[in-house]
């Protein structure tokens, strides 16, 4: 017989999240990233999509490690591990969450997943990460993104995102797609970065929309988007009718922990110009479980753009969170 699952036996508010990223062993980014969204009593279980060495050098940019080795999970190889869960009845989850993903094939069969978690659960809320560029630059192939804009988010267009206003527009583009929560975590306009939110309490209302204005830090640092992600969820979960304190605290965690960051290299004579900086994510915790909310603050737009039609299933992020 096999053992009793107590998060099943005994549910609490926490919920159950299904990890599916990648797993570097140097940086540890992503895994311990989200490895977060457990300590912020989120329940988390994690499929790797891949174990490398270190982190791939993607930001042409940037001074990254020459090569990285190891091996990456296929689309086989994941339906194989739900498979098994399923076979053992572990496939009640109240979350989804995805990262990067770097195949077509990989892509589909996490559709396949979401399907599948829904048939058990239909109040899944399915976490959507689009990880396909930086410095408008995509680093996953085109015909990914194809797959992203007609089968996971059918409004991912192509827009142009150079004002506050394009970004509201994008978000109710994407509502209407289906998620009732958007972010839009970085935007660079007029040297300003700004984190947009929108949330859609009720169908066919507008939605709530916000922005924090967001101090910028002179570096570039691997591993944001993913650890803002997962601060989200984790944030979300413990403020469901209020995206904005889920994205001040989230923010506030996540600036904490890029400061700490750059004076640890500074203190060490490293200079944080020369290339990517890994995030002192560990020695930065009590920041990320217990932030403290300084100078930003979230500002409230005026409910003036309508939006059509939403499932309040979804929570989807738009854009790459590489705060700097």
């Amino acid at each position: 017989m096999a053992p009793p699952i107590l998060s099943l036996a005994l549910p609490s508010e926490t919920g159950r999240v299904l990890s599916i990223q990648s797993h570097t062993v140097q940086t540890k980014k992503i895994s311990n990233a989200a490895w977060f969204t457990h300590a912020l009593h989120k329940r988390t279980y994690f499929v790797n999509r891949g174990k490398e060495s270190n982190l791939a050098g993607r930001v042409v940019s940037q001074q990254r490690y020459p090569t990285f080795k190891g091996q990456v999970l296929n689309g086989q190889q994941l339906w194989e591990l739900m498979e098994g869960l399923e076979a053992n009845d572990l496939l009640y989850y109240t979350h989804l969450l995805t990262g990067y993903i770097g195949s077509v094939s990989f892509l589909n069969t996490v559709l396949e997943v979401v399907k599948k978690l829904r048939s058990i659960n239909p109040k899944l809320t399915y976490v959507c990460d689009p990880v396909l560029g930086d410095e408008g630059k995509l680093y996953v192939p085109p015909e990914l993104v194809a797959v992203y804009r007609e089968k996971v988010i059918s409004s991912i267009v192509k827009l142009m995102i150079v004002s506050e206003q394009d970004g509201r527009r994008a978000c109710n583009m994407l509502h209407a797609a289906g998620p009732s929560k958007v972010v839009i975590t970085s935007i660079n306009i007029d040297g300003h970065l700004l984190f947009i939110g929108s949330h859609e309490k009720e169908k066919g209302q507008s939605p709530d929309q916000f922005k924090i204005v967001i101090p910028q830090i002179p570096a570039y640092f691997t591993g944001t988007g993913d650890l803002m992600t997962a601060l989200l969820l984790g944030r979300s979960n413990k403020y469901p009718d209020d995206l904005g304190k889920a994205a001040e605290l989230a923010v506030s965690s996540l600036q904490a922990l890029l400061q700490r960051t750059l004076d640890d290299y500074k203190r060490a004579g490293y200079d944080p110009q020369s290339s990517s900086l890994e995030i002192r994510l560990i020695q930065s915790q009590d920041d990320i479980l217990h932030p403290l909310v300084t100078a930003m603050h979230v500002m409230k737009f005026h409910r003036c753009l309508k939006t059509k039609a939403l499932q309040l299933d979804k929570l989807a992020l738009a854009g790459r969170a590489s705060l700097r």
